[in-house]
């Protein structure tokens, strides 16, 4: 059985600092509005000095927080602002704040929302130059980077205070393109269908037991959101997982193989793009009783459980695409990665194979992803990222294929 969400649009939570630059702010929101992106607003005190909160209130339709304590049927305002948030983007940001934000100081609703976040964190700084150039603010800023922290430095040139120099904000046009890239929000899927699997397969031996394996779903879902992104109109068959579905995608769910395959099978022909990130079950038992099978007893059934192979998902479907298809596939490997990954790539007939290590803690489970991008081609060697950014990565190698087909 399918369902569907309407699409909604992805959320920045833009912060506000106290700065003469906040009027740029209003800016910021207008084009990113004009992108489709949600804007919601947090304020220093400091900024209200400048801005008034009513501005950004008329421009978002949202209300804006400008303190810790701004809705009483809300107690907890800033760990629902940093949840709500695809990307935490601060412009202009002062020194102040990004001295607080780089040792943990939370003391007003935007640097608490931000110690809360766990979102992308876009810094825009500006200031005065010879603020900008102290000793301090640079260690402040090497610290967040070392976090992962992404800046938009400042431009050159006149300043509020009258001096020249580094520190004033960088231009709203770049400072919204920049966020865009960091969102992923390049739109080169649309018009686009797209078809991922994702998940486990399980198996059933009786009604309370089954096989399955240790996939949670993460880099299948991820390359669902970053799709739907890129204006993809995405499907996605899933094993059970306990992941919350992107707004806007499709979801197929399924339990076994043989349902994904046909799942898959059904959505296949209308693919520009299919990804079959899901963790398949090699094997499943012939008979799944209809009864809890009992141990002890002198009884077999638990002890010799008779098994089949399941079909090869990936191998049946990549035989029957187009030359205008294109399909991709994931090796999930304990040793000889790229070996392994070389040889899946040639016998499953894909265009690209997705080869990661796993065991050891590794992938399952876990946020970050380490792979190698194989095909016919071409072997890209990607460091260590999460797996949205992976997502990203694979998508724009689909592209890339689409394009040359």
């Amino acid at each position: 059985m399918a369902t569907s969400q309407a699409k909604l649009p992805q959320t920045v939570l833009l912060g506000v600092t106290g700065c003469i630059a906040a009027y740029k702010s209003a800016e910021i929101v207008r084009g990113l509005q004009k992108a489709g992106i949600r804007v919601k607003v947090v304020m220093t005190e400091h900024a209200c000095e400048f801005v008034a909160p009513t501005t950004f209130r008329a421009l978002t339709n949202e209300p804006v927080a400008t303190r810790l304590f701004d809705e009483p049927e809300a107690p907890i305002h800033h760990i629902s602002l940093a949840k709500e948030a695809d990307l935490f983007l601060i412009a202009p940001c002062t020194a102040n704040v990004m001295a607080k934000l780089a040792w943990g100081i939370a003391d007003d609703i935007l640097t608490t929302t931000a110690l809360a976040s766990t979102s992308p964190l876009l810094v825009a700084p500006a200031m005065n130059v010879q603020m900008y150039e102290n000793a301090a603010t640079k260690d402040n800023m090497v610290m967040l980077k070392e976090r992962g922290v992404k800046f938009i430095e400042p431009d050159e040139g006149y300043l509020a205070c009258g001096d020249v120099g580094k520190g004033r904000l960088a231009d709203v046009d770049a400072i919204i393109t920049y966020t865009l890239e960091v969102l992923g929000n390049k739109q080169d899927l649309v018009g686009k269908n797209v078809l991922i699997t994702a998940g486990p397969t399980v198996e059933a031996i009786d009604p309370v037991r089954y096989i399955s394996n240790n996939s949670s779903g993460k880099m299948g879902y991820a390359l669902a959101k970053a799709a739907l992104y890129r204006g993809a109109k995405v499907t996605l068959v899933s094993g059970p997982v306990f992941l919350p579905v992107p707004d806007g995608v499709m979801l197929v769910p399924v339990t076994s193989a043989l349902e994904m395959l046909e799942a898959a099978q059904k959505y296949f022909a209308a693919a520009d793009i299919a990804i079959f990130s899901a963790a398949v079950c090699d094997m499943r038992p012939l008979v799944c009783a209809d009864k809890k099978l009992k141990k002890g007893g002198g009884s077999a059934a638990l002890q010799s459980i008779k098994m089949v192979e399941n079909p090869d998902i990936l191998a049946t479907l990549a035989a029957e695409k187009t030359a205008s298809q294109v399909v991709v596939g994931f090796a999930a490997e304990t040793d000889a990665v790229i070996e392994n990954g070389k040889k899946k790539l040639a016998s499953k007939g894909a265009d690209l194979i997705v080869a990661n290590e796993v065991g050891k803690g590794k992938v399952f489970g876990k946020d970050l992803n380490k792979a190698w991008l194989i095909s016919n081609d071409e072997t890209l060697d990607l460091p260590e990222m999460s797996k949205f950014d992976l997502a990203h990565k694979i998508l724009d190698k689909c592209v890339l294929e689409t394009n040359s087909n």
